[in-house]
């Protein structure tokens, strides 16, 4: 076969790439592992019995703002890390933001804070069991973005793998708010972080043994 025919039969068989292919896959995967998570807080748990009040507080949306705020930035990573090339400085600048405010607020809490009342500022009333809630409840959206990543084509495996425990470990706390009854921000910028950071490791270790291609 001449070199123009083997050209010419490779390029019949070729296929127009979808370019919505990584949005939708991703979009798949959050909407199924938020949907689990919910479920699994409202069958287990339940919201929290004061939820009619706190509705109306701004505390609690900025609760819930900072954890959606994160899974936006990881979902930015996901979709960046997903495709081979693809620049993720935007991802980490959105990611980061959120982080440094929430740090700021504990800062300036903890230190506004009579010094008899800083520890309990941040372990509140159940440092126990945050954690282990949290990365309970983020499973169903880690296999859900692992799913999703592994049929795209990420090429930095660890990384992929870590912002895909990042998303999943937000989704988790974005969940948990309508359980917890937390409400001072040095306890989320302990125990809401590290509840996304396990997951976050978790993935950069999988990442290469799961999203090789």
């Amino acid at each position: 076969m001449k070199t123009r025919d083997l050209i010419a039969s490779l390029a019949a068989e070729v296929r127009p790439v979808d370019r919505h292919v990584v949005a939708r896959r991703l979009a798949w995967s959050v909407a199924c592992g938020m949907l689990v998570a919910t479920l699994a807080v409202l069958l287990v748990g339940g919201t929290r019995p004061d939820m009619d009040l706190v509705i109306d507080s701004p505390a609690f949306w900025l609760k819930a703002a900072f954890p959606a705020a994160v899974g936006v930035g990881a979902l930015v990573l996901c979709s960046r890390v997903s495709r081979p090339g693809a620049r993720t400085r935007l991802g980490w600048i959105m990611l980061a933001v959120p982080l440094f405010a929430v740090w700021a607020a504990a800062a300036y809490v903890i230190a506004s804070a009579p010094p008899h009342l800083r520890t309990q500022l941040v372990l509140g009333q159940t440092w126990r069991v945050c954690t282990f809630n949290v990365v309970s409840l983020s499973l169903p959206s880690f296999i859900a973005t692992f799913w999703a990543m592994r049929g795209l084509a990420p090429t930095r495996l660890s990384l992929a793998g870590a912002v895909a425990g990042l998303l999943a470990g937000a989704q988790a706390v974005l969940v948990y708010t309508l359980y917890c009854a937390e409400m001072a921000p040095p306890f989320w910028a302990t125990w809401y972080v590290l509840g996304m950071l396990l997951p976050t490791g978790a993935g950069a270790l999988l990442g290469p043994r799961l999203l090789r291609w």
